[in-house]
């Protein structure tokens, strides 16, 4: 989770053009990934339109922010250089300039909070980064960060509110248009605004009309709620921390305010799903954050398809750097909303082979049975009852329905435990 300070003033900066991101591509070619951009025939008749993936998760470090990061460095003085250059990140920026920094032989040093998940501090460390951990949010170490820089020197590279960043981002669209020049729209992850910003600069350079479509997750929708005056979301745990930003850049909403066509917000649920999705279709591990762009995509719960249906958009998968726990988590997840993994209760005769009679009515249904528990004691009307919870693996919701159906025509209580 991140978020700008008071130190993150407007007229601090001077403006960005697509000049600036034409020159970026240049001073980075050769040391980042050009990463390809292909049309994905299966999401494409999934949600109606002609999808084409950016696939930022194939860089060194798993994510975009490799471009900003290294075109902000190229441009420090021999000086600078020296003296080394100090961020507050606890993910994507953290690596790309430590890694950049490291190979540039210029010092980085990166302030992280406390609770930051230990495989990204040793990562960053891996990349021979001075690593701080310090407070418990975002806000403490990017304050520590900003005294830090005072006191030793450093020059402080910001995340997201940077003119070079935003340039070095926008090299992303420049690949894209060249590979699908046709493109109707890009759709980008929006946390600080740092790469719909450069993006948006490339697409309103072109000839003809390319629209830019924000994305923000419904529990930190910072920059949808600057641009349609509403004020909702509730913070939280998100599993696109990504882009779990409080408060955008001063430089980014300038650019946002005009040059984005607009902005939508997603829920937990369809990035999760979105992962999954490119997980199976495409063979390719997203985190939450990259995933969001295709979460806009998805057909609504009834069916209806959204409003980019007919339209040629590309993607950006901005990275690939989630915890191996958490997309097992959602793996799972989204197996059970798919029917394809359940858990049921179902009240059986506290008796010798009791069990045995209903987990025949599984195998003529072709489910198999992952775990059973028993509960003799809460959930149960009778001493003579045992409450049984029964984890098992179906094809799909039919087979499940199927399986459900015969149970209940064998006489048996069934709740079938639903994911929220």
């Amino acid at each position: 989770m991140a978020t700008a300070t008071h130190h993150d003033h407007a007229h601090d900066h001077p403006e960005v053009t697509f000049d600036d991101v034409l020159a970026a591509r240049d001073r980075i070619a050769g040391a980042v990934v050009r990463t390809p951009t292909l049309l994905s025939k299966t999401l494409s008749e999934l949600t109606g339109a002609e999808v084409y993936l950016k696939f930022e998760n194939l860089q060194f470090t798993a994510a975009y922010k490799e471009r900003g990061a290294l075109n902000r460095l190229l441009q420090l003085s021999d000086e600078e250089r020296a003296r080394g250059v100090i961020a507050a990140s606890a993910g994507n920026h953290a690596q790309g300039l430590a890694y950049h920094g490291a190979r540039l032989g210029i010092p980085v040093t990166i302030v992280m909070p406390q609770f930051t998940p230990a495989v990204k501090v040793q990562q960053t460390a891996s990349h021979g980064a001075r690593v701080i951990l310090h407070g418990e949010r975002f806000e403490d170490a990017y304050n520590h960060a900003v005294s830090l820089s005072e006191a030793e020197s450093l020059v402080f590279a910001h995340p997201f509110n940077d003119p070079e960043i935003i340039a070095g981002q926008g090299t992303v669209a420049l690949e894209m248009l060249e590979d699908v020049p046709d493109l109707d729209c890009i759709v980008v992850p929006v946390g600080g605004g740092g790469l719909v910003s450069g993006i948006s600069l490339v697409a309103h350079a072109q000839p003809r009309p390319v629209d830019v479509i924000g994305v923000q997750s419904k529990r930190y929708p910072a920059v949808h709620n600057a641009i349609k005056g509403k004020d909702f979301g509730d913070g939280g745990d998100s599993i696109a921390e990504g882009i779990a930003v409080k408060v955008p850049g001063s430089l980014t909403m300038r650019i946002i305010r005009r040059k984005v066509t607009d902005m939508k917000v997603v829920s937990e649920r369809d990035i999760e799903r979105s992962i999954s999705l490119l997980l199976e279709v495409e063979k390719t591990v997203v985190e939450g954050a990259g995933a969001a762009s295709l979460a806009a995509l998805l057909p609504k719960p009834n069916g209806v398809r959204s409003e980019f249906a007919g339209r040629k958009v590309g993607l950006v998968l901005t990275g690939g750097n989630i915890d191996p726990r958490v997309l097992a988590n959602v793996i799972l997840r989204d197996m059970a909303r798919t029917g394809r993994l359940s858990r049921i209760a179902i009240i059986l005769a506290d008796k010798a082979g009791a069990l045995h009679e209903v987990t025949k009515i599984f195998s003529d249904c072709d489910a198999n049975i992952l775990e059973v528990s028993h509960n003799r004691i809460f959930g149960v009307g009778s001493a003579k009852e045992t409450r049984a919870e029964i984890e098992f693996e179906t094809r799909d919701a039919i087979q499940r329905q199927a399986l459900l159906d015969a149970l209940a025509e064998a006489g048996y209580r069934t709740e079938l435990i639903v994911l929220k």
